[in-house]
């Protein structure tokens, strides 16, 4: 399976703040999620929240918004003032929603400008416990056994992680039904619960569900290079 990365980059309205540069920010700065709390994006705007709050000494809000595979939340910032006191995170998706979606709110290369990338994240697929299956070759072999029966569960539609298993999909010639969700949040308590067998995520955000053995790895989709240490649990 090729290698698929998800990268954090920060997207701020498009401002002329030159003038004003020497006193930014002036007052509270919103910072938008387009995912619900406790997830992987969710966790990376909260660190960067607080050092940018240290540093300017202004408040720096998370503010989540997540809905239609980050294009709520994307949008929202789309539309603030363009005074450089809102911005947005935005992953892998906001590249991939032009190419899946016509009618997106906002146009991705005018109404948005790149500030600088956060972080790049290394997605895992694991499954519940209970599942039969260890690795790819076995969840293959069962995907094929029962065509159509086996669910998997991703942070939205459009999303890295949803790509990632239809690549795997498509390659491997077995059928696997998407069950997008909102953040990686309640996608993780629903495979938690055994109401979907499999998970798309990113590697750190479930460390702690695999450490636990609460859930069970299947693929690190990542150079071996390049992964952290997994501990599968007891």
């Amino acid at each position: 399976m090729k290698t698929i990365l998800r990268c954090f980059a920060f997207a701020a309205v498009l401002a002329p703040l030159a003038s004003a540069a020497q006193n930014y920010p002036t007052r509270a700065v919103r910072l938008m999620v387009p995912f619900p709390p406790g997830g992987a994006t969710d966790i990376v705007g909260r660190l960067v929240a607080a050092k940018m709050q240290e540093v300017w000494g202004q408040p720096v809000v998370i503010e989540n918004r997540p809905g239609a595979g980050t294009v709520v939340g994307t949008d929202y910032v789309a539309k603030s003032a363009p005074d450089g006191h809102t911005l947005g995170t935005v992953v892998t998706a906001y590249v991939i929603n032009p190419s899946l979606r016509a009618d997106l709110p906002y146009n991705t290369l005018k109404d948005l400008a790149g500030v600088t990338q956060v972080s790049v994240q290394h997605l895992v697929m694991a499954a519940h416990p209970s599942l039969p299956a260890n690795n790819i070759a076995e969840l293959v072999a069962l995907a094929k056994k029962e065509p159509g029966k086996l669910s998997y569960a991703t942070p939205g539609s459009g999303t890295a992680m949803h790509l990632s298993v239809e690549l795997l999909k498509t390659t491997a010639g077995v059928e696997l039904v998407h069950v997008p969700y909102k953040g990686g949040a309640p996608a993780q308590q629903d495979v938690l619960a055994g109401h979907v067998p499999i998970l798309m995520d990113v590697l750190y955000a479930v460390q702690p569900l695999i450490k636990s053995g609460r859930i069970k790895v299947l693929a690190l989709l990542s150079p071996a290079t390049a992964s952290a240490p997994i501990s599968r649990g007891p």
